[in-house]
């Protein structure tokens, strides 16, 4: 991976901030260490990232014959060797096969629903260079914060809409989405919304306990990628910087009271089938540290952004992706699985056939666009969008297809008992 290849400059960047991120891509030496805490990080006893990393160095995909595959099939439960078969190269020969036993699990482990949610986007300001976003601080876009007016519109919006489960996001900024900031916005999404999601910077245990007791049901942090070396290449600025922090974050979520943790690395960043690898082990080792906890595993591969033609991802095929969907639902059978709508339509309409059980709709990755996007209101003044969707059916359309396929749209699945 040559250094600069993924860089680029705007025009309209200012002399100091290109004075700035010139200095940071020329000098490798003089960027943090990637594996060492910043100040006020909080470090938690686990042994997780150890094992994971270890078990993904020593992962040679390339081992792996069609024995090893038929093998892994027969058995009833799916050990982290099989596992490690199911995602080898060998085993796209036997994908009918697979997707045969990952519809046979997800059918016995949660019927034939498929939950229903959407994203918000609450700002789009970050603090971190992540060469491969749309966001990154480096980026000339339009920059947006929702004040909580707004913020409550747009929850309006998606509320009377249909939808029960709502997914908020800021960029990366600790300055302009503050703890405060998002624990508001949690205590109003609270009102509109029976399941709240966050998509946020990382935060101590504390802090995700203030969030939950703001009314934050369940946490999801991208990984990116497990590969170290990577990882250190990708994000270069930031908190988001330091790969431990970032990995220990689910676990911290946990500590802090959440309900329930998701994340995955971003797929065609690094090696996929080792990321692929990772990202499950991690849930796989989580889930037996603490059984109490829901658990979800997405699969989102690189879309395009703002300067995409910098980004020279390293390109996963769909039936690759169908591959390692497949592997995860028979890894992990009680393990959700979300499909975002980074992916086109047939394949999110075939692959809830088989594996996955959750999927958004009404998506707008923009700040403050739902109402115009959706609802045919006159355009506001909004901020960019982090990246572009394959798949922009609303609500309506999605509950519509799914039906008409056999399954069963589900908006919300909890009953919550008054204490």
């Amino acid at each position: 991976m040559a250094e600069n290849q993924f860089f680029v400059d705007s025009d309209k960047l200012s002399k100091e901030a290109l004075d700035q991120k010139h200095q940071i891509e020329s000098n490798p030496a003089a960027r943090p260490d990637p594996m060492r805490y910043m100040e006020g990080m909080e470090r938690i006893s686990s042994d997780l990232l150890e094992k994971v990393l270890k078990q993904t160095a020593g992962y040679d995909y390339e081992a792996y014959t069609d024995a090893d595959v038929r093998r892994a099939l027969m058995h009833e439960t799916c050990s982290v060797e099989d596992f490690k078969a199911l995602l080898s190269p060998a085993a796209q020969r036997h994908l009918e096969e697979m997707a045969a036993r990952a519809k046979y699990e997800t059918s016995r482990h949660f019927g034939n629903t498929v939950y229903l949610f959407t994203p918000l986007y609450l700002a789009n300001y970050c603090e971190n260079y992540c060469v491969y976003c749309g966001f990154n601080c480096y980026n000339d876009i339009v920059r947006k914060k929702l004040t909580m007016e707004e913020a409550e519109q747009e929850m309006k919006v998606i509320a009377d809409s249909g939808i029960e489960e709502i997914l908020m996001l800021t960029g990366e900024s600790h300055k302009m989405s503050d703890l405060a900031y998002i624990g508001e916005a949690c205590k109003l999404a609270a009102r509109y919304f029976r399941n709240v999601g966050l998509e946020i910077y990382p935060v101590s245990s504390a802090d995700y306990r203030y969030l939950h007791a703001c009314g934050a049901d369940y946490i999801t942090v991208f990984q990116e990628t497990y590969d170290v070396a990577a990882y250190e290449k990708l994000h270069l600025k930031g908190h988001k910087r330091v790969f431990p922090y970032r990995f220990d974050a689910q676990e911290r979520a946990i500590l802090g009271g959440m309900r329930g943790v998701a994340g995955s690395a971003l797929l065609g960043l690094s090696d996929f089938r080792k990321d692929a690898f990772a990202s499950a082990l991690h849930i796989y080792y989580l889930q037996r540290k603490y059984p109490h906890v829901e658990y979800s595993l997405s699969c989102p591969r690189l879309r395009p952004i703002i300067n995409n033609d910098k980004i020279n991802p390293q390109d996963v095929h769909e039936k690759q992706l169908c591959q390692i969907l497949c592997a995860y639902r028979i890894f992990l059978p009680y393990v959700g699985i979300t499909v975002s709508s980074r992916e086109q339509k047939h394949f999110r309409d075939g692959i809830v056939k088989i594996a996955a059980t959750k999927v958004s709709a009404g998506v707008s990755t923009g700040i403050g666009d739902h109402e115009s996007k959706y609802h045919g209101a006159p355009e506001a003044e909004t901020g960019d969008e982090q990246f572009e969707i394959a798949d922009e059916r609303s609500l309506d359309q999605m509950y519509q297809d799914l039906a008409a396929e056999g399954l069963q749209p589900v908006l919300n699945d909890y009953i919550y008992v008054p204490e």
